[in-house]
Parts: C-alpha cells; sequence; structure tokens
C-alpha cells in the first residue's frame, strides 16, 4: 500500500503484550458467586482470566507491553516523541498514567496523556498517532492500552464479574513509505452512556461512606442493551472503516474483534460474512480486558505467525459511551523478522 509521492505513511513497527501470572478459572468463581463453569462458557465463551496482584498498578503492565514493543521494534525508550495511553484504571486520576511511563522509559521532554474511552480505547488512540505521524509533527509514538478491570469489578455481582480480566497491549507507530493504517471510523451513542458506567469516583459523585456503601465505585452494565448495541455497532463500523480504506471484506486477511463475548463475536462475523478461520479469538483464555483486548490478540497473532507483513487486519471495538471503533491496519515490511 504505498502512500502517494511525497506522502508520508504511518505504520505499526512493533507490538507489545502484557498479562499477570495470576489465572482466575470459572471452577473458581464457582467458589465465589453463584455461577457454574458450563454457564460462563455457553454464555460468555470464557473460560478463564487474569488477575494483577495487590501490589501491582495499571503502568506496571503497560510498562511491560511497551518495552516489548520497542524492543521488536528496535527503536530505544529516547527516541519516543508522544505517548498516548488509553485506559479507565489509571494509577490516579492525575498524573495522567502516561505521565509516569514517560519517566520510566526515558523518553525524556515526550509529549504523555491518557485517553479515556473505555474498551475502543485502543483504536481511538491509534487513529490519533496515525494523524500525528502522517503529518510529520511526530516520529515515534507508543500506543498502549491497559486495564487492571479487576479494580473497579464487583465480585459479588454474578453478571459482570465472570466477564473481565487485566492486561495491556501496546504498538509504536512510526513513519514508512507504506500507509499502514488505511482507514478508521470513530463514534458515539450517548443515549446509551447509562447502560455502561461507573458511577462514583468523580465529580459528580466523588468518594464518600455513601457512594461506598452503595458499591458505585464498580462497573454497571445493563448487558442485554449493550449485547444489542454490540452486534449492530461492530457490523456497521466495520463496514465503514473498509470502506474508507478502498477495499472489501474479500482483502481482509484477519478480523480481530473486541474480545467481550463469544456470541457478540460469532454474530459480528456471520453479519460481516467473515468466515470463523480468519477471526483471530482469545476471549477463553483472558475474558474481556477493555482496550487491551485488540493490541494483546494483534501481538498474539503475529507471534503465532496467524499474521505477518503485507495482510489487512480489520479491528473492531465498542464500549463505554457507548462508543464503537473500527481500523484497517495493512502490516508493512517493518514488522518483518521482528
Amino acid at each position: 500500500m504505498k502512500t502517494k509521492t511525497g506522502e508520508r505513511g504511518a505504520s505499526i513497527l512493533g507490538l507489545g503484550r502484557a498479562l499477570p501470572e495470576r489465572v482466575l478459572t470459572n471452577r473458581e468463581l464457582e467458589t465465589m458467586v453463584d455461577t457454574s463453569d458450563e454457564w460462563i462458557k455457553t454464555r460468555t465463551g470464557i473460560s478463564e482470566r487474569r488477575i494483577a496482584d495487590e501490589h501491582m498498578a495499571t503502568s506496571d503492565l503497560c510498562e511491560e507491553a511497551a518495552l516489548q514493543a520497542l524492543q521488536r521494534a528496535g527503536v530505544p525508550g529516547e527516541s519516543v516523541e508522544m505517548i498516548i495511553v488509553a485506559t479507565v484504571t489509571p494509577d490516579m486520576v492525575f498524573p495522567s498514567t502516561a505521565c509516569l511511563l514517560q519517566d520510566r522509559l526515558g523518553a525524556e521532554g515526550a509529549a504523555a496523556f491518557d485517553l479515556q474511552v473505555g474498551c475502543t480505547g485502543f483504536i481511538y488512540a491509534l487513529a490519533v498517532a496515525d494523524k500525528f505521524v502522517r503529518s510529520g509533527a511526530y516520529e515515534n509514538i507508543l500506543v498502549i492500552a491497559g486495564d487492571l478491570l479487576s479494580r473497579i469489578t464487583d465480585w459479588e455481582d454474578r453478571s459482570t464479574c465472570v466477564l473481565f480480566g487485566d492486561a495491556a497491549g501496546a504498538a509504536l507507530v512510526g513513519p514508512t513509505s507504506e500507509a499502514g493504517i488505511l482507514g478508521s471510523y470513530l463514534g458515539t451513542d450517548a443515549k446509551g452512556a447509562h447502560h455502561l458506567k461507573m458511577p462514583a469516583g468523580g465529580s459528580l459523585h466523588p468518594a464518600c461512606t455513601e457512594t461506598v456503601e452503595q458499591r458505585m465505585h464498580y462497573l454497571r452494565m445493563n448487558g442485554r442493551e449493550v449485547f444489542k448495541f454490540a452486534v449492530t455497532a461492530m457490523g456497521d463500523s466495520a463496514s465503514e472503516a473498509v470502506r474508507r480504506a478502498g477495499l472489501t471484506f474479500d482483502d481482509i486477511d484477519c478480523y480481530i474483534p473486541h474480545q467481550a463475548n463469544i456470541r457478540i463475536i460469532d454474530a459480528s462475523a456471520k453479519r460481516l460474512g467473515i468466515p470463523r478461520d480468519r477471526v483471530y479469538i482469545n476471549i477463553d483464555r483472558y475474558g474481556n480486558t477493555s482496550g487491551a483486548t485488540v493490541p494483546v490478540a494483534m501481538a498474539e497473532a503475529w507471534e503465532e505467525g496467524v499474521i505477518g507483513p503485507g495482510d489487512n487486519v480489520l479491528a473492531v471495538t465498542f464500549g463505554a459511551g457507548l462508543s464503537w471503533a473500527a481500523a484497517v491496519i495493512h502490516l508493512t515490511e517493518e514488522l518483518k523478522n521482528r
């Protein structure tokens, strides 16, 4: 996908992922809440998820994923000019998690900020990085998505606690002669915002005895409504991203959907006419890791040889807002042998 003469492209130069060591299985959840392994697998496709230990912060997983992406790209931390972290579980409200990482990675002077869009965060951040690199304003931009959803999960709520896990994924975006991000589509339908939220902890309901007692610092989700939104949003946003890329679904080598629910994944793939052997799925091992699902799946698919230079990857997500995001990513030769 060569750019036009005089134009500069932006591509992913390196991918990284990080997951906690602790595995929480469905069998263990059976001892915690009124649920069963069979019910969870049938309804969600999840068998296990990773949970961070009590001393770990979101920045720790993000740092590990970022270092892996940099190492694979052969780019030192001091060459990074911007860091974007997509997260809803920052280490603290401020300074940003990206700011904390800037110091650890040795990216002195780099711009650093967090982006909060829930599960769609990685693709939102990737679209931002693409524009900055293609404009010539910045060279190397680290795009990281990481969350410790276990910290905002109500482990007494069986409808949500079976769904989520902790993870981080990263991509280094830099200039290339080939266009890497061929098309993206971002959007929000705020009428559904109340279906997926964490009520307290902000200026509307600051932390107090009442908000803690009412368990308002945990995420809340209307699963039925989010499911209906997801199937439609993923199909529509995928179609628009492919159209903007100037491609057809026959040109897509791998479909990486948001790993939220196997039934949503299957329904969206069927609607788009993408066969199962071109859909990458790891929800059974990690559950829903918010914005990290796409970069973790991309890094894993690359490690396994499922995707490689020359392939077109379609990534689609939905999340809080309610929001959607889709991108067609062409993997360039810069990823070869990394």
